[in-house]
Order: structure tokens, then sequence, then C-alpha cells
């Protein structure tokens, strides 16, 4: 079954909480993760291979956004915004250093998702005023799969921040917690007012995991 292209950008960000960050060292460890990942019930992949080759990469995203479309999934591209409108992706997500939210947005148009990582307050104001549709806050805690990690938010971090926002009476944005998450850590995350989380390693370590997420997420 083809997904339906006609959901804008919004509706798509409404459905789903959990987002699966890829991981693997190859073209073929990406593939199988992403797969298993999608097979156990993911609705969200953002497709992150950090240092691959450009052919490679390229061959990923295009079986990527093939496999989102059969399960009706959600694909997003980590960095690369003209990768991600040659394979007509659902969006792109940039890091702190990549292009800018405007110019991803003039190459992807209104109807793309664009997400933009944030690790503090300004961090999060900044995206807020680009804007992006949705901020991925972190890290959580220390993890091995980010080469050049920021420094670790914890839970009173982002509580930290959502009170900030709170207190200048804005409107708070759909936040993901980012960076090491557990299973164990979604229910004082909520609480602390976060939207949603992405996961990598512990969804990649054990994919039938992704259910038990699904049940804990309001």
């Amino acid at each position: 079954m083809q997904k339906d292209y006609s959901l804008n950008n919004i509706q798509i960000l409404s459905m789903e909480k959990l987002q699966y960050i890829s991981q693997g060292n190859t073209l073929q460890e990406q593939k199988l993760n992403i797969s298993k990942a999608l097979e156990n019930g993911i609705q969200w992949i953002q497709v992150r291979w950090k240092n691959a080759p450009e052919n490679e990469l390229a061959k990923l995203c295009e079986t990527s956004k093939l496999l989102c479309s059969d399960y009706q999934a959600v694909c997003i591209i980590n960095d690369h915004v003209q990768l991600a409108k040659e394979i007509d992706a659902d969006g792109v997500h940039l890091g702190l250093g990549d292009d800018s939210v405007e110019e991803a947005r003039s190459i992807l148009g209104d109807h793309k998702i664009i997400g933009g990582t944030a690790n503090t307050i300004l961090d999060v104001l900044r995206r807020i005023n680009e804007p992006c549709d949705y901020i991925g806050l972190g890290p959580l805690r220390f993890t091995s799969t980010k080469e050049k990690l920021s420094p670790v938010l914890g839970f009173e971090g982002y509580r930290k921040i959502i009170d900030n926002l709170k207190e200048k009476s804005m409107e708070i944005p759909k936040i993901f917690a980012i960076g090491g998450v557990s299973l164990e850590d979604i229910i004082p995350l909520q609480e602390a007012g976060i939207y949603g989380v992405s996961v990598s390693g512990v969804i990649t370590k054990q994919p039938s995991i992704i259910n038990e997420f699904k049940k804990v997420m309001i």
C-alpha cells in the first residue's frame, strides 16, 4: 500500500511520538536495522549514517524511502537536504551546524517536515523562531552513537528548558528527547513536558521493544 502524501507535515507529526534513528556501519547493517524496526511497528525512521560513502548513502536513502512507503511510515533524512529532495523523502533533520531551516524549506517546500537539533534554551528559541516542525533536544545522557556529544541535559535540564518556555508564555513546540533514551525514561520525560523520543541503540539491539515504548507513551 502506498503512503498517502496528501497528509501535510503537521498531520503526520501529530501521529507519532517515537522516532528511530538508524544505526549501522555498513549499507547492509543499516538496511537490516531499518527493516527490523519497520517490521516491529516503528512509524518514523530518521536515516542517519555519518561518514558514509556518498553513493552508498544515496542507495540507503532510496531503499529506506521505499521501505517506509511499504509500511506507511515517515522517512526523514539526516543532514542531506538535496538528497531528501531527490528521493522525495518526507523531510529532513538538521543539526546545529547544517544548512539553515530557511534554506531547507526553500529547497523542499512547505509540505515537507523539517526537524532541528537543539542542546540549550537558546538553541530551542532559535529553532522556534526559524521555525522548524519539531525539535530534537538532547542528549539526555551519554551515548556512543554520537561522535561530537553536546553537554548532557539529564531530566532536570529538560524541565528547566520547558519551564523557561512557560515563563515566557510561549507555546511548547514538539520536542523529542534524544541521546541514550531508554524505556524507563519515557514517563519522567513526559512528566517534564517532552512530546516524544528519538531512539537509536536500544531499538537497534532489540527491535521488539518498540511495542513496549508505544504502550508507555501517552
